[in-house]
């Protein structure tokens, strides 16, 4: 299996030689918000795991600015941030649907001793590991409860 780093290095050189502008500015952010993970605090090469974890954050940031860009009447922008999101979502895993979302809170319920949302939603982001966004997993968890 190849790493998702070197993933992404290789999906880079294909937009570079393909001329796509948005596609290649995308990825070497993403390279370098991933070195500069690994330099900061930790000192440790990045796994796959703290790779999608840095670009569920990055896609949450485009998310949030897009909305912030739209409200103030600039939707040249929010769009290019909106794209910006789709190409990081093409790394993360296939997101869970309401179904299998409510199916997985609904075992990590039942699988723990005295549930509480603190003691639910760190089970449910084990489980989730990246396949659902914070959000509607809280949503979820909160819901079950």
């Amino acid at each position: 299996m190849k790493l998702m780093k070197q993933q992404i290095r290789d999906d880079l050189k294909t937009a570079m030689k393909a001329k796509e502008k948005q596609r290649t500015n995308t990825l070497r952010m993403l390279l370098s918000a991933i070195l500069m993970e690994e330099v900061s605090g930790s000192k440790h090469e990045a796994t796959d795991e703290d790779i999608l974890k840095l670009i569920a954050r990055e896609i949450k940031k485009r998310k949030e600015s897009a909305e912030v860009y739209a409200q103030n009447g600039r939707q040249e922008l929010a769009d290019s941030e909106l794209a910006e999101a789709a190409i990081l979502a093409e790394y993360q895993p296939k997101q869970l649907t309401d179904a299998e979302l409510d199916a997985l809170v609904k075992d990590v319920i039942a699988d723990l001793e005295n549930p509480n949302m603190g003691s639910a939603m760190q089970a449910a982001t084990k489980a989730a590991a990246g396949r659902v966004d914070g959000k509607r997993l809280s949503t979820a968890v909160r819901a079950a409860l």
